[in-house]
């Protein structure tokens, strides 16, 4: 049997895509322009499925950081911290990330998909539990797989049900054989669902267990300094673990987990994301570093992100588009199959909006979606032209519909 045959449903799948036009998952993009927008097959494109949540891709301030580190650290580390040491700057931005989210130490990853690898296999080992949100990303499953932690799956954000489990667990002695961590996401980022926090630190304080909490999409963008949703909540104290990535309001790369667990400097010795993966270059630590900066200085771009997010949402509901969760960032419209779902996108595409085509099985309840991510440098008639285009495409794929 060929090695890659196992994969031929999904070859297949991806070819009957393809038939119907642009390749969703392999978009090339011949120039970026800006933070919204670039050139795709030759047409200037709107871009609203990046995650560039501030639009700091572009900003000054953080180019010429990446410039100056680069013309004076060059390209690479080429090892780990562990073997090559830590630049200053590495540590330069562990003190930045830990003074702006608040918490006693950080640990910063060269992904973000690393530093949850890093963090959940760090944090939890053989004779541990992990209870997971049932809906939390690949990054966040394979940290639990890597950990050989026992994994529980809870309901998506019902804190009840993790409730019932962890009674259950405490019922059966795995407190007392081994730690308990509960994991969950702030923002979702399929759906955009945003987790109640108050009512899982209530749960996993009487239980007597951990909780990280995964601010990839909510980091930069919710609370009013931007710490995410554990600010906005109010919650912040209950929270033992944060973790997230510097790739989406950052508009860099890399990761972190922070924490004011005394022995949290542990990890870096127990974490083999850390210890044999060679450290982020010195470019894309300095503009993270300027980015935070702009973050502090400018809360107004948290404020002008709302703004858009809310334009976006209201104005697709009010056309008659099913949104998958109330107000945020993230805002997915469903559509009924995968067939209507990929000519909704090519037509979007054709029409020159960019957004995410989510299908199953990387989607919540097999859902199909056209998921947009909003960007505070998106201008109000740029959010304008995205719901009138929706509104077009739907029109012309209802009148190219066969009568039934």
């Amino acid at each position: 049997m060929d090695i890659l045959a196992k994969y031929d449903g999904l070859a297949e799948r991806r070819d009957l895509m393809l038939e119907a036009g642009a390749n969703p998952f392999g978009l090339r993009m011949e120039k970026v322009l800006s933070p919204t927008e670039a050139l795709v097959n030759g047409r200037r494109t709107l871009l609203v499925g990046t995650n560039n949540y501030l639009g700091l891709t572009f900003d000054p301030h953080c180019i010429a950081a990446g410039v100056k580190a680069l013309q004076e650290q060059g390209t690479g580390t080429t090892g780990s911290r562990i073997a090559n040491g830590s630049y200053a700057l590495h540590e330069a931005l562990e003190e930045a990330i830990a003074r702006f989210l608040k918490r006693k130490s950080a640990i910063v990853w060269p992904t973000g998909y690393q530093a949850n690898l890093g963090m959940i296999a760090g944090l939890a080992g053989p004779g541990d539990t992990i209870l997971l949100d049932a809906d939390s990303h690949s990054s966040i499953y394979d940290g639990c797989r890597l950990s050989g932690a026992t994994l529980v799956r809870f309901r998506h954000n019902d804190p009840a049900d993790l409730d019932k489990r962890l009674a259950r667990l405490r019922r059966q002695g795995a407190a007392e054989n081994g730690a308990l961590l509960v994991i969950v996401e702030g923002i979702y980022s399929m759906l955009g669902d945003i987790a109640p926090l108050p009512e899982f630190v209530e749960v996993k304080d009487r239980h007597g267990a951990f909780l990280l909490v995964d601010e990839a999409h909510s980091l930069g963008v919710m609370g009013v300094c931007g710490r995410g949703v554990a600010e906005a909540q109010g919650i912040e104290a209950g929270v033992d673990f944060l973790a997230g990535t510097f790739s989406k309001s950052l508009g860099a790369i890399g990761g972190f987990g922070v924490s004011d667990h005394p022995h949290f400097e542990r990890l870096r010795y127990c974490s083999r994301p850390y210890m044999f993966t060679a450290s982020a270059s010195p470019a894309s630590i300095a503009t993270v570093i300027a980015a935070i900066e702009r973050i502090e200085q400018e809360p107004g771009l948290i404020k002008q992100l709302w703004r858009n997010a809310e334009a976006l949402h209201s104005g697709l509901a009010a056309e008659g588009f099913e949104i998958a969760a109330p107000v945020s960032p993230v805002v997915a419209v469903k559509l009924p199959d995968e067939r209507l779902a990929v000519a909704f996108w090519n037509a979007l595409l054709q029409a020159g909006i960019y957004v995410n085509l989510a299908v199953p099985p990387g989607t919540p309840n097999n859902s199909c979606l056209m998921r947009c991510s909003v960007s505070a440098a998106h201008t109000p008639e740029q959010i304008q032209g995205v719901v009138r285009t929706f509104v077009e495409v739907r029109e012309a794929l209802d009148a190219s519909a066969p009568a039934s």
